[in-house]
């Protein structure tokens, strides 16, 4: 089965690739088909802004296309940065000034509770489907390890006491909301095959 995925990073198309089975699908980057227009992403959620990026591809290349869209919702800040999550201190999408910020807007604050949610958008014949997958933590009071990007120092995985960015890499896949999200697509493409 072949499938485009709607993202210009090489590295995670492969790892996408190899989440859902090479066996089962073999799949293709926005590069690799020579997609180069603009996507803005102006949803008001995970969920349109994944659905904006699959419609976008699917339209123009009529093959089946499928997209993703995460956020780090924390409860104390009414799920904030959610669907701001990449652009949380700004348009430069600066890790450090995001987490900077995250961490001034809970300081002295008990509640830490947040989650990472991926909500992944498919296109299939036609037909849109969704699926989405969550990793429930805590927002840590200091920065922690220095593996991983974004967010990952300051996030702590539910039954773990180490933030994302100090857990190794194969722990972090196997329990991190992507990987269940693309779990979920698995499964369905399963189905279908």
């Amino acid at each position: 089965m072949d499938l485009i995925f709607a993202s210009h990073n090489t590295h995670k198309v492969r790892e996408v690739e190899d989440i859902l089975g090479k066996e089962l699908v073999s799949i293709k980057g926005l590069d690799d088909i020579g997609f180069h227009d603009e996507i803005e992403e102006t949803g008001g959620t995970l969920v349109e802004n994944a659905l904006i990026k699959a419609r976008a591809v699917y339209i123009k290349t009529r093959q089946n296309v499928f997209s993703d869209d995460t956020g780090l919702e924390v409860y104390a800040l009414d799920l904030a940065p959610g669907v701001h999550t990449a652009r949380y201190a700004g348009e430069s999408k600066d890790s450090d000034a995001n987490m900077n910020k995250l961490l001034d807007a809970l300081a002295g604050r008990q509640d830490r509770k947040a989650r990472f949610r991926t909500v992944v958008a498919l296109i299939y014949e036609g037909q849109e489907y969704l699926f989405e997958g969550i990793v429930d933590g805590n927002i840590s009071v200091n920065r922690a390890g220095v593996k991983g990007f974004g967010y990952d120092p300051v996030f702590i995985p539910q039954g773990y006491d180490k933030t994302f960015a100090e857990l190794d890499a194969e722990i972090k896949n196997s329990i991190s909301h992507r990987f269940r999200a693309m779990q979920a697509l698995r499964t369905f493409l399963q189905d279908l095959a």
